[in-house]
């Protein structure tokens, strides 16, 4: 049935709005993606599995608590920061543990003065041991008439006759050895009744120079220093009761002087004895132990010089002054110590060309304490504050420091740019302690006031010493 013209246009006017509505939607389509292109067909869903999850990190578990460090409050730092001191090293060890308590440069080897004279004294008893003694002989010469002074390289040797006592107790005395020669010429019959006309004096048992380049000559002339020769008597002093006396040119001449005097002989020449010869008599020093505590107790170099060269020469380094590094690090190792960094060019310190480092120091001084092999002779020899030897002097451990008085078992050292100090404290809460003080550089003599302050603070802190 045809339509009425009222239903047409209701037809064509929902057809109109349904058309609308369609594009409508597309345009609404086509804007979410971005253009009319016509859209993918959508990826097929892949059902996904979880990722496993780590296990828990596992840590290890200490057996106990860790205990807190200690925390050490007795600081020094105002001594230890003393003018006085100019260039300043130092180390404090708590001999016990072992532990550093107090460093300044402590790994840095430098000049030690006399303190060297441990390290000698520690290398002799090493190398020759305790009983070890140095001696001096007569052998009939090779001429008629003649016999000859063999230098042992005993400085203690002295002139002054038998009974006294010079500044080396127990020293053996040329009359002594004079009578043994007389005795022994006159027992043989193909002397006997004939005159001992010449001396020969043979000190080849020491070579090289006597004198060290490096010391200064004033040493000498002041009183401080023979030189080194294996033939002397009294450290050559002039005289022979004085720790400190002026010192001569010759010490073999004096010695060959005063023993020819003692024999009656008329003349003396220079020479060696001849191989195999008779010998006429012996003297021999005290023990290397005493010999040891005679140098360490007032700082004798002419002991010290002597027993670097003896040391040397029966390690089989030689006998010179270049000798002594190999001689007395030799000594040394067999304390189980490390010695690479140790320079040594004489015996007793006096040379600025020594090197050691406080740390070296410190750790020999732990065996001196424990009294190791036969260092009881470096302990027994050290000076005590306020007590005995170098340490008892008026301007140590005076005023305040004398708190540490009786406390303090330690060696001195002074040349012109340097003052030391380095052995055993016995602090006021019962810790020993091992240090080594160095004051290097524009220094005075009140250093040694500065350093007795610094080890008198060590004292008081003990093992509550910071490093601060």
């Amino acid at each position: 049935m045809p339509l009425t013209r009222r239903a047409r246009i209701a037809a064509l006017g929902g057809a109109v709005v349904l058309y609308a509505a369609a594009l409508g939607g597309a345009v609404a389509a086509g804007a979410a993606v971005g253009g009319p292109e016509a859209m993918p067909a959508p990826l097929p869903t892949v059902a996904s599995t979880p990722a496993p999850t780590p296990p828990p990190e596992v840590r290890a578990v200490p057996a106990a608590p860790v205990a807190p460090a200690r925390v050490r409050t007795c600081s020094v730092a105002a001594e230890a920061s003393d003018p006085r001191l100019a260039s300043f090293q130092g180390r404090v060890v708590n001999a016990s543990t072992g532990q550093v308590l107090f460093d300044r440069g402590g790994d840095v080897p430098s000049r030690t003065a006399s303190v060297l004279k441990v390290l000698t004294s520690a290398a002799a008893l090493a190398v020759l041991g305790p009983d070890h003694r140095l001696s001096t002989t007569v052998v009939r010469g090779a001429e008629p008439g003649t016999v000859v002074l063999v230098g042992g390289g005993d400085p203690t040797l002295s002139r002054t006759p038998s009974g006294q006592e010079t500044v080396y107790p127990g020293a053996p005395h040329l009359d002594d050895l004079a009578a043994q020669v007389r005795a022994a010429w006159n027992a043989d019959p193909a002397t006997a009744g004939t005159p001992i006309t010449t001396v020969v004096l043979d000190s080849s048992y020491f070579g090289g120079e006597d004198w060290h380049a490096s010391w200064k000559r004033s040493e000498l002339t002041m009183g401080y220093m023979p030189e080194i020769t294996a033939l002397m008597v009294d450290g050559d002093r002039d005289d022979p009761f004085a720790t400190t006396s002026r010192r001569s040119e010759d010490p073999v001449q004096r010695a060959g002087d005063a023993f020819a005097a003692a024999l009656g002989a008329a003349a003396t020449v220079r020479g060696t004895a001849p191989a195999g010869a008779p010998v006429l008599g012996r003297v021999e020093s005290q023990p290397v132990s005493t010999l040891v505590q005679q140098t360490l107790i007032v700082s004798d170099n002419a002991i010290a010089e002597a027993l670097a060269r003896e040391t040397a020469i029966r390690a089989g380094a030689g006998n010179t002054f270049a000798s002594h590094q190999a001689g007395i690090t030799a000594g040394l190792a067999a304390y189980g110590l490390d010695t690479s960094a140790l320079r040594i060019v004489d015996g007793s310190g006096l040379s600025g060309e020594n090197a050691v480092p406080p740390a070296f120091l410190t750790s020999l001084f732990a065996k001196v304490l424990n009294r190791e092999a036969s260092l009881w002779a470096v302990y027994d020899g050290l000076p005590v504050s306020g007590q005995s030897g170098s340490l008892r002097y008026d301007d140590r451990f005076a005023g305040a420091s004398s708190r540490a008085d009786g406390a303090v078992r330690a060696k001195t050292g002074w040349i012109d740019d340097g003052y030391t100090l380095s052995g055993l404290i016995q602090a006021s809460d019962g810790t020993w302690l091992t240090f080594a003080i160095y004051a290097l550089g524009d220094v005075r003599d009140n250093a040694k006031q500065a350093i007795d302050a610094l080890a008198a603070a060590f004292w008081d802190c003990g093992d509550n010493l910071s490093n601060y």
